[in-house]
Parts: structure tokens; C-alpha cells; sequence
């Protein structure tokens, strides 16, 4: 039997035949990116009619995986060789490869929540059992005892994903030294989903890859469509040790085997951007951040703190509603024409139901009018 719908396909269905306003799905619209940055795009054109269109190499283009060595180089001061990059069609097919590589039936797979859609079933597509860690808000903090009590003998893969979709949460330098400890101690390997990594906007993103007892450990997954705001290019990568790569490989060939070749070219030259770029790039998301947040809180709306993504959480009881998330969001959505996602939505169990994301990249005018939306809503609630 398929598996459901999911919430964010749901949602933003409804919100499309109802001409609601969406701020559930992650994806950006804002006009100070148009389509996409005009580098990225110029570069796109450029190599459709300027370079070959045939497949390129299974692991992806020499020139890619330099750009990916380069830029992590750059920007995280990580020390990574092309031999131990995969490219892949996007973050969630980098997940399915190293999971199908990684995890055999019966393997323990420790998985912490709120959590990617994706993750549970790609754990069970590969035979795993998924042992599941909560987050704790009000900081949505990894709580360090709860994951080693969670690791078992028959524990094989750690998947964490910072920063964290939904939270914003992310691991830092300290917490990554113990989760190390864990990992050699119980010989696990770490999966670290960083999609996030370059929309970090309090402190810098630590990847696990920089702690040296969990260099040779850990796979690190990345996306160009997060990078550059080009979610439908679906342009991923997985970087790990050599062994672990061409196990990662061994399964990715038969997966997509490889990724459109134009747009391959195109995130090689966009790595190659200075850091500058990257900086002004996401410098757009935190004004936007800044002014959603700003409104939902002015009008009376508890906005949670988080370091990194596109999302802000909203705490329902904090801002004196009622309401569970689900039945939040979908009259919110029905009744006020804006769509959101329940946090819990993003839990296999034991979900946190107070709880609601929002999506703010989008353009001002339209994340505004969705204030004003929201706002009236929660004082139709309180009347």
C-alpha cells in the first residue's frame, strides 16, 4: 500500500484551490531572487548550449566535486578531497544512497525528532529499525543523555540533521565532542543531513566532519538547492570517507545514477562565488526572518527562537490559543486563507502538538499580508 500524502502536499494543494496564501511549503518567492540568482541561471544557459548534455560521470563532474572540495574549504575551513564526494539528485537521494549503502535489516538507526519527512521511510526501505530521540523545546536542544540510552549493540547509523528543520536548533562544537564519544564508543557511523548549513544566521554551522574523531565517521549531506535558493534543481551531494563513499556510490548508481549535467556546471560555478555572495544571499532570508517575526509578534504571537532555515515556529499556548497545531493550520488556512505546517507533523510519535511552523521566504508584501491574516485570526480566536 502507498504511503499517505503528506501534510505539506496537502496543505499546499488546499492552499492553491483556495488562493490561500502559502507559507507551509519550504520553498522561496521572493523577488529579490526572482527565479533563482542570476548567476545560477546565466550560468544554467550557458552550459546547456556551451557544454555537453550526455551523462556525466557517475559520482558527478570533476568540476563540481573540485567546486564542493573548494567551497567547504572556504566556508567552514573543512579539509575534503574529490574522492570522497557523490553527487547526487538532490539532499533526499544523497539520504536514500547512504542509507541503502549503510544500513542493513535488523540495523538500529537512531533518529532524532522533529524530523524529516523522508527519513523514517527511507530507514525502513533499507531494512533499519528507527529508535527515536526527541527534542525538547522551549530550545528544541539535542538532549545528549536521551541519545546515548537510545544507542544499542545493534545500533549501526546515527542520522542528525543541523540546523534542524523544523526548529532552527543547531550542534554545536561542545555537544558534537560527546556525540563523538558516543560513536567511537559503540563503533556507529553519523549520517549529518546539513542542508541548512549556509542559512545559519546566529553563530557559525559546526559540521560534525571538523571534529577529527568523527572525521572518518561521518557522511555529510548537502544541497545546492538550499544553497543558491534553487529548491527544483534537486542538485545534492554526499561527502565521506573513501570507503564510505564508494559504498555510497555503489548504491547511488542504481538509484538516479547521475544528475543533469547542465546544472551540475551551473553549482560549480556558483561554489565558486566569494563568501561575499554567500553573505548578501543570506542576508535576504534574515531580513525576512526579521520582519515576519517582528509582525506575528506585535501581534501577539510567541515566536520561538532558532538559529538557521526559512521557518520560524510559532508556540500556540505561549500566544494564549487553544488550538492543537493540526486544527490550528487547517483553520488558519481555510478560514484566513494563509497555510502553515503542525509541528507535528515532523514526529513519528510522542508529537509535540503546540506548536506551528511558518515559512518566510517570501516577499514582504506577501509575508505582510499574511501577518495581517494571521493577526485577525488569533483575534477572531480570543474574542
Amino acid at each position: 500500500m502507498p504511503p499517505p500524502t503528506t501534510i505539506f502536499e496537502r496543505q499546499s494543494r488546499l492552499a492553491q484551490d483556495l488562493g490561500a496564501i502559502n507559507l507551509g511549503q519550504g520553498f522561496p518567492d521572493m523577488a529579490r531572487i526572482g527565479h533563482g540568482p542570476a548567476e545560477l541561471l546565466d550560468a544554467a544557459a550557458r552550459a546547456l548550449t556551451e557544454r555537453s548534455s550526455q551523462y556525466p560521470p557517475m559520482r558527478g563532474l570533476p568540476a563540481l566535486r573540485s567546486a564542493i572540495v573548494d567551497y567547504y574549504e572556504r566556508e567552514q575551513r573543512l579539509a575534503v578531497t574529490t574522492d570522497e564526494v557523490v553527487v547526487t539528485s538532490g539532499a533526499t537521494e544523497a539520504l536514500a544512497a547512504v542509507l541503502l549503502a549503510l544500513v542493513r535489516p535488523g540495523d538500529e538507526v537512531v533518529l532524532v525528532q522533529p524530523l524529516y519527512d523522508a527519513y523514517l521511510p527511507l530507514v525502513r526501505r533499507a531494512g533499519g529499525v528507527a529508535r527515536l530521540v526527541d527534542l525538547t523545546p522551549p530550545d528544541w536542544h539535542l538532549p545528549i543523555a536521551a541519545l546515548a540510552e537510545a544507542i544499542t549493540d545493534k545500533t549501526a547509523v546515527l542520522l542528525l540533521n543541523t540546523p534542524n528543520n523544523p526548529t532552527g536548533s543547531a550542534i554545536g562544537a561542545a555537544d558534537w565532542a560527546e556525540i563523538a564519544e558516543l560513536c567511537v564508543r559503540h563503533d556507529v557511523t553519523l549520517i549529518c543531513d546539513e542542508v541548512w548549513e549556509a542559512m545559519m544566521f546566529e553563530g557559525e554551522h559546526v559540521s560534525p566532519m571538523t571534529i577529527p574523531a568523527l572525521r572518518d565517521r561521518t557522511v555529510k549531506i548537502g544541497s545546492a538547492g538550499k544553497i543558491f535558493s534553487l529548491t527544483g534543481w534537486k542538485v545534492g551531494w554526499a561527502i565521506a570517507a573513501p570507503p564510505l563513499a564508494d559504498a555510497i556510490a555503489a548504491t547511488h548508481q542504481f538509484l538516479t545514477f547521475t544528475t543533469a549535467t547542465p546544472l551540475q556546471w551551473a553549482v560549480a560555478e556558483g561554489l565558486a562565488l566569494p563568501s561575499e555572495w554567500h553573505a548578501e544571499h543570506r542576508d535576504i532570508y534574515r531580513q525576512a526572518r526579521t520582519f515576519l517575526a517582528e509582525r506575528l509578534a506585535a501581534a501577539g504571537y510567541a515566536v520561538m527562537p532558532g538559529e538557521a532555515t526559512w521557518f520560524l515556529i510559532v508556540d500556540l499556548a505561549g500566544s494564549g490559543i487553544a488550538l492543537g497545531d493540526e486544527d490550528f493550520a487547517h483553520r488558519l488556512l481555510v478560514e484566513a486563507g494563509v497555510a502553515t505546517i503542525p509541528v507535528s507533523a515532523f514526529y513519528a510519535e510522542r508529537a509535540q502538538t503546540g506548536y506551528v511552523r511558518f515559512c518566510f521566504a517570501k516577499d514582504e508584501t506577501t509575508l505582510a499580508l499574511a501577518a495581517e491574516r494571521v493577526a485577525d485570526f488569533r483575534k477572531k480566536l480570543l474574542a
